[in-house]
């Protein structure tokens, strides 16, 4: 099953839409040009806001 997109805040919306755009131009570059990096960035900020969502979600 997979993860829920979990709510993004403003500043991680803007970095998710950098990142995206930076894949998009990358791609117009050709089908061989490596984009993994921009890709674990892109994940790396879903699962800090995922962490960050859950640790909002418990009680203190």
């Amino acid at each position: 099953m997979a993860t829920p997109e979990p709510q993004l805040t403003a500043t991680e919306k803007a970095k998710a839409a950098w990142l995206i755009a930076r894949m998009g131009k990358r791609a117009i570059a050709g089908p061989d040009v490596y984009q993994e990096d921009l890709e674990k960035k892109l994940d790396r900020l879903l699962d800090a806001a995922r962490k960050r969502e859950a640790k909002a979600k418990t009680p203190r």
